[in-house]
């Protein structure tokens, strides 16, 4: 509160104490009394306005104080507040740079991933186009035949040697094989065939019901022992060629599906000696073959070594001949060394003997006994 609004409230309440007691004083009749207390009251104010004066101004400096602190404490607020904001605008800024960073490397990721995914798709679009034109190519007589006879030359050329067979090969009767393995007797050449009968597949893949799936079973089966003994007339010729031959199925999934659901099919193709392979059973019997033939080359060869064997066993007979013939030469000169080593040793005793003898008139007898001792003297 204002001093100056202080003073006022204490000036009015003395001034209504001092009407209470001059109405007080007026009943009682103690004007001298009325006196002293208006004296007592005029000093007792005086003294209150000096206390209040003081008072103000304490409370001025005391204002003054506070505004300073309040002056300092605002500048350190705002200081702190400062610093506060821009450390928090630094830290925001090095958070939106992080992100920004991040942002633009999951940007990049997903370029590349969608990159992989385009290139995938594109794969995808490829591949259906080919499978497309395989699906036209198996639906065609002739271009399935013409895919069988690359998928089978393909696998024979990888695993045989250009001596080990032969490609649309003419049998006696003007009769023309896809391939001839040419092993030799026992078992002969064997027939291989790539064509195969797809129609009646393709309609029991799309059956919609049983009667339709049996119907189709059927129709396959009765059109793969058509083909079975079509081969055993064409390419099993007594005499010519082996007793079986080979039914080339270029696909896992048919001749999974007819081991699996006829076997009473692969079994009547066995009686015929038609032996139905796949890629993969196709690769075992061409190693198989490949390990006939490299058999059949070391018999060929098994003379022709023998042969040599004993050659070489008369020349090691006539070498040892040679050797002891030379050894016997060798004893000899031995021999004879060993007498010129006598010889000279006696050249040598007597050269000692002659060296000993004194010269002059003294040794005249004694030089006369040497030499009468000399042999051929």
């Amino acid at each position: 509160m204002d001093t100056s609004v202080l003073v006022a409230m204490l000036g009015a309440a003395a001034i209504l104490v001092l009407a209470a007691l001059l109405l007080a004083l007026r009943g009682k009749g103690g004007e001298s009394q009325l006196v002293r207390a208006v004296d007592g009251i005029t000093q007792a104010q005086g003294a209150l306005a000096g206390r209040l004066a003081q008072l103000a101004e304490t409370q001025t400096a005391a204002q003054t104080q506070l505004a300073e602190r309040l002056q300092a404490q605002e500048r350190a607020l705002s200081r702190a507040v400062e610093e506060r904001l821009a450390d928090m605008a630094k830290r925001l800024d090095d958070g939106m740079q992080q992100s920004a960073h991040r942002q633009a490397t999951t940007l990049h990721d997903l370029r590349e991933r969608l990159a992989v995914i385009d290139a995938a798709q594109k794969n995808i679009t490829e591949l259906s186009a080919q499978v497309v034109s395989l699906q036209d190519i198996l639906s065609n007589k002739q271009s399935r035949g013409a895919f069988g006879e690359i998928q089978l030359a393909d696998l024979v050329q990888s695993i045989l040697p250009p001596s080990a067979y032969e490609f649309q090969a003419t049998l006696s009767g003007g009769k023309r094989v896809d391939c001839l393995l040419k092993l030799p007797n026992p078992p002969g050449p064997i027939g291989v065939d790539s064509k195969f009968p797809l129609e009646s597949w393709h309609l029991l893949r799309a059956a919609k019901d049983d009667a339709e799936r049996l119907q189709a079973s059927r129709a396959f089966a009765a059109d793969i022992l058509k083909h079975v003994r079509d081969i055993a007339e064409k390419y099993i010729i007594p005499g010519e060629t082996a007793e079986s031959a080979l039914m080339f199925l270029p696909s896992e999934a048919i001749y999974a599906e007819l081991h699996a659901s006829f076997p009473e099919v692969v079994e009547k193709s066995y009686r015929a000696k038609v032996w139905i392979v796949s890629p993969t059973t196709l690769m075992a019997t061409l190693n198989t073959v490949r390990a006939v033939l490299k058999d059949a080359r070391m018999r060929e060869q098994a003379g022709l070594i023998q042969k040599e064997v004993r050659l070489l066993l008369d020349d090691v007979g006539r070498l040892d001949s040679r050797v002891a013939q030379l050894d016997k030469h060798f004893v000899q000169a031995s021999e004879d060394i060993r007498q010129i080593r006598i010889s000279t040793d006696k050249v040598v005793k007597r050269a000692d003997r002659i060296e000993s003898v004194q010269v002059g008139d003294d040794a005249q007898e004694v030089d006369v006994s040497v030499t009468a001792k000399l042999p051929g003297v």
